[in-house]
């Protein structure tokens, strides 16, 4: 397994000067005359209360209650090993890095997954996933562990069975030790489910662990909470005039607030419409379906937390409150390395992405709030800025390595 992954290794600079570079191409260009206008930017005091919103960043945050493993480095352990094997898939040839390759920010790049066959969306990052309400583009799981389960169990992705996970646990010397490791006991000899669940808590506990960094957007909002002054924000006067659009014109922070840049919710904003087959992708609304039917969500008896507390969303949930076409919110925190873009990867750069909601109107993508805007009509120059901002929200480097800690005994 560990050569396996050693083959997966690719150098992040590479991939992030490839995205910049397409990005910059796309870029809309701006005369002299939009130049002229620029000035260097200033902030009002409402407007750095919501940049200071964004942070701080790298902050602690609590284990899930849903998972009893969730920070313990004995269940990261294991999962990073199952996250790379391929014999949790029913044929034995794809694994869970397939898709989720490290060095491109836990994605492929590609337009859309392919696992044993093509799916209908792009792979979404694995980066910062710890505290979301929801998992999926459209929201089918309500853990990070259930969540973690729906692929193996894809026909179209792992394609396996649980029992074929609960067997290889069971007979694998390696990894049914490492189970009773984590979970104090070993598999289930009989409750395949049991053992299907641990190996999706496993594997919930390793991707919590996948934390980008601080940004140079970071760096520049500690500042201003720290009050210096502006001689000594190391923050260009683009990304500073992209962001006072970003927090203001643009709207941006209606869906893509906090630290993480995202409200964890979903709006149709029209980027994806369909799936490759021509017909709507329903997204949310066949999400809500999905995750209520299932017998592996919060309101089943695989929940660790016995408040019932982390389940109160998920009984909230219906058909009713899952609009039609709605997809989930993406973070935007190294979004430069994970392109394309769009639920289904149609889009190829952020400049083509600005272009697309530059063009839209407010109305459509804040009438769940009820509060109409004016359309965005943003100029070239403001465009290019605001490519500039969303740039200086990513790391453009992945240290993670998968560390071989030796035999189980």
């Amino acid at each position: 397994m560990i050569s396996a992954t050693n083959r997966l290794k690719r150098t992040a600079s590479r991939i992030a000067c490839a995205a910049i570079g397409a990005a910059c191409a796309m870029l809309p260009w701006v005369s002299p005359a939009d130049e002229s206008v620029t000035a260097t930017p200033s902030f009002t005091d409402s407007e750095i209360r919501i940049i200071l919103s964004h942070g701080p960043w790298g902050g602690y945050a609590p284990p899930d209650p849903t998972n009893r493993v969730s920070g313990k480095p004995a269940a990261i352990e294991f999962g990073a090993r199952l996250f790379f094997d391929q014999r949790l898939s029913g044929r034995g040839t794809v694994s869970c890095a397939t898709c989720h390759i490290p060095e491109r920010n836990w994605t492929d790049n590609m337009r859309r997954s392919i696992g044993m066959a093509e799916m209908d969306r792009h792979t979404p990052t694995l980066m910062n996933l710890l505290g979301a309400r929801w998992y999926g583009w459209d929201g089918a799981a309500d853990s990070l562990w259930f969540q973690s389960l729906r692929p193996i169990l894809d026909e179209r992705e792992l394609a396996a069975t649980p029992r074929h996970v609960a067997q290889l646990v069971r007979n694998d010397d390696q990894l049914s030790c490492r189970y009773r490791k984590v979970f104090g006991a070993p598999p289930s000899a009989t409750d395949d489910d049991a053992v299907l669940v641990g190996v999706g808590k496993a594997l919930a506990a390793f991707q919590e662990s996948l934390v980008s960094g601080a940004t140079s957007f970071d760096r520049f909002r500690d500042a201003l909470a720290r009050g210096a002054p502006p001689s000594s924000w190391n923050y260009s006067e683009p990304a500073q005039r992209g962001l006072k659009i970003f927090i203001g014109k643009g709207g941006c922070t209606a869906c893509h607030a906090g630290p993480n840049f995202t409200n964890g919710e979903f709006f149709n904003t029209g980027l994806s419409r369909h799936a490759p087959t021509g017909k709507p992708d329903p997204g949310r609304h066949a999400g809500t379906g999905k995750l209520l039917e299932s017998r592996f969500n919060l309101l089943g008896p695989h929940n660790d937390d016995s408040t019932g507390a982390s389940a109160a969303r998920t009984r909230q949930a219906s058909l009713e409150k899952g609009g039609f076409g709605e997809f989930k919110v993406p973070s935007l925190r190294n979004l430069m390395l994970t392109s394309p873009y769009g639920r289904d990867g149609r889009v190829d750069t952020i400049a083509e992405v600005v272009r697309h909601y530059a063009g839209l109107d407010p109305v459509r993508l804040r009438a769940k709030d009820g509060q109409p805007g004016k359309p965005l009509n943003l100029t070239p120059r403001e465009q290019t800025d605001l490519v500039v901002f969303l740039e200086s929200l990513s790391t453009f480097s992945n240290p993670w390595r998968l560390e071989d800690d030796g035999q189980c005994h």
